[in-house]
């Protein structure tokens, strides 16, 4: 309730606390809903102690299958909560779709969701208007379907404060890249494959060493930032905004994630030697004697041709300075996408 649905406040539709604030739930309900979900666990071919303990693996894709109900470790009395009332006698799975669908009609549900994903796909600051635009296309698609993620990402991506160009200079609007996609951005723009294909890429946890992020092993349920994160003693506390991917950032990862970015431009990522998964830096290279082409180049794919004329101008010169012969072109393609994922134009998206 607190992280995937409802959050911890009762919010209008536009995303902002109802006033007086209200919490949105209570210890009763946490009680209530954790009866649901009881007799939960891993996948097996049947019901016995052991495979509900695990312990006894009867089917070796067991970690990765969706959970079953084990129905001597179920509550099957009465449970409550949030004005929902299950009756005695209800199955695991009925009593589970029960719950999930009082929690996805829940008030907060698309407000508190919506905000989210306009943080991860546009900016960390929303306007309550536009929480509220988004709000309104999860409550109803146009075609009276709640929570129709079609239309809601569409909603989004094509909101008037999405698409404003004068947002591009607006120094509060937009959020930081966190660093797993900017690898993946990288290797999306310079045709990146795989030589195993299995796309053997890990240990990136290590600020110091990598992108202070691996898939998967966040630090804690939280994730790897909070969507409310204020980064302490800053322009951007004192404006009273937030940054949620700056609490994946300091000097130590700053540092981490450009040495990282230096070698993995030019000899990929992954295990193995060669690294697994290397780009194509075909087309880049054949431009690669002319540097504003592939300044041109670069810039649509990394900066949706957003690249400021004075970072341009500090590429060029590095990029100029290294010669055209011998490993020369490929140096220079190196220089100018190193230098331009490295850039605050790149690391703040707009």
């Amino acid at each position: 309730m607190q992280l995937f649905a409802i959050g911890l406040v009762q919010l209008n539709a536009d995303g902002t606390p109802v006033s007086p604030q209200v919490e949105t739930y209570t210890n009763e309900d946490i009680g209530g809903l954790a009866r649901v979900f009881t007799g939960w666990s891993w996948a097996a071919t049947g019901t016995t102690e052991q495979e509900f303990r695990g312990t006894n693996v009867t089917d070796p894709q067991q970690r990765i299958k969706p959970m079953k109900v084990y129905p001597q470790h179920h509550e099957t009395g009465v449970k409550t909560f949030l004005g929902l009332t299950i009756a005695s006698g209800t199955s695991g799975e009925a009593s589970l779709t029960q719950a999930l669908d009082r929690l996805f009609n829940h008030a907060n549900l698309c407000p508190f969701i919506g905000k989210q994903l306009v943080q991860r796909l546009v900016t960390s600051n929303p306007s309550p208007a536009y929480v509220g635009r988004v709000s309104a296309a999860c409550a109803n698609n146009g075609q009276g379907v709640r929570g129709d993620m079609k239309a809601i990402i569409r909603t989004i991506l094509l909101d008037a404060d999405a698409r404003d160009a004068a947002k591009l200079t607006d120094p509060q609007w937009g959020k930081v890249r966190e660093p797993v996609l900017r690898l993946a951005h990288w290797g999306r723009c310079y045709g990146a494959t795989s030589t195993s294909g299995n796309w053997t890429i890990r240990n990136l946890q290590s600020a110091s060493t990598s992108l202070g992020q691996q898939p998967w092993r966040s630090p804690s349920v939280f994730n790897f930032y909070r969507p409310g994160y204020v980064p302490p003693n800053t322009a951007i506390a004192t404006a009273n905004l937030a940054a949620p991917e700056f609490q994946l950032i300091g000097e130590t990862s700053v540092a981490g994630y450009t040495n990282f970015m230096q070698i993995v431009i030019q000899s990929g990522v992954g295990i193995g030697t060669p690294r697994d998964v290397q780009p194509n830096y075909a087309s880049e290279i054949a431009l690669a004697s002319n540097a504003d082409a592939l300044l041109d180049r670069v810039n649509r794919c990394l900066l949706a041709g957003s690249m400021s004329s004075t970072l341009r101008n500090d590429i060029r010169t590095a990029v100029n300075a290294i010669g055209t012969t011998g490993n020369g072109p490929n140096n220079r393609v190196y220089t100018a996408i190193l230098l331009t994922m490295a850039s605050p134009d790149y690391l703040v998206q707009k």
